[in-house]
């Protein structure tokens, strides 16, 4: 039997589904297109973006929330692997652009809520969130890390930070055909800056990834199973999916207590 489109996943649907709904929290998954150790896929942020936002959209969908879930972007910010290659990059002013012509159609559709689902490491929304409350105040927009809903520490050894444990078993759990054998993942060792400040996080600065890294990984994937990537799939996907339920029926009027 053919599958129904999905109705909170605009890409899916059509117009006559869109025309009877009555969409209230927009949902923006954003990646980046980057290489990830030797084993993971370049679009490893854009498949956990999207996984992670459309399966807490389903849930958030099964409990009344009128969710719609718009294609990924698949261009982050990679100034620091410039030199890496086929990493392709997108400037942070380039997605405040992008951002304020998509909050200019939410507005108009009167979808006053948006999400971005971020799955990657080097874009950053809280600036542009700041300048876009100026110049659309009636459109809430808000930024989630999707790997930062649960504690990673409690599903993997050592969780890592590109490439690493955690990424490997989540993508080893979504789509297991992209991923190399594990013998064939670089070790992830990676390099720290030499200055104290910045070394322990007071200061901040972009890492050279090339510097950082020989195999553009952050993390050792030696340990990764795919059983740990569901569980903690499953754990982060319960967590979103309970906030987009509960912005749905936000006032947004009435946030504050």
């Amino acid at each position: 039997m053919k599958p129904e489109p999905r109705p909170y996943i605009l890409a899916e649907t059509n117009w006559k589904t869109v025309r009877e709904q009555d969409y209230t929290v927009a949902i923006l998954p954003w990646g980046a297109t980057e290489a990830h150790n030797y084993h993971m896929p370049y679009g490893t942020d854009n498949i956990l973006a999207e996984h992670a936002a459309v399966a807490s959209a389903e849930i958030a969908w099964s409990q009344g929330a009128k969710t719609i879930v718009l294609p990924t972007i698949p261009f982050g910010v990679n100034t620091g692997q410039i030199d890496v290659d086929l990493c392709l990059n997108m400037n942070p002013s380039t997605q405040m652009a992008v951002l304020k012509d998509l909050v200019q159609v939410l507005e108009a559709n009167s979808i006053h809520k948006l999400v971005i689902v971020n799955g990657h490491g080097g874009n950053n929304f809280k600036q542009i969130i700041r300048e876009l409350s100026i110049i659309y105040p009636t459109v809430f927009v808000c930024s989630l890390n999707w790997w930062q809903v649960k504690d990673g520490s409690q599903f993997f050894t050592e969780p890592g930070d590109h490439a690493g444990e955690l990424e490997t078993a989540v993508v080893m759990h979504l789509t297991p055909d992209l991923v190399l054998p594990l013998d064939q993942a670089g070790d992830g060792n990676a390099k720290t800056f030499k200055i104290n400040g910045l070394k322990t996080g007071w200061v901040s600065a972009q890492r050279k990834w090339t510097a950082v890294t020989k195999d553009t990984g952050v993390g050792n994937p030696k340990l990764a199973n795919p059983v740990n990537g569901a569980n903690f799939f499953t754990a982060v996907t319960d967590g979103i999916a309970d906030f987009f339920v509960e912005l749905h029926h936000a006032n947004l009027n009435d946030m504050y207590e």
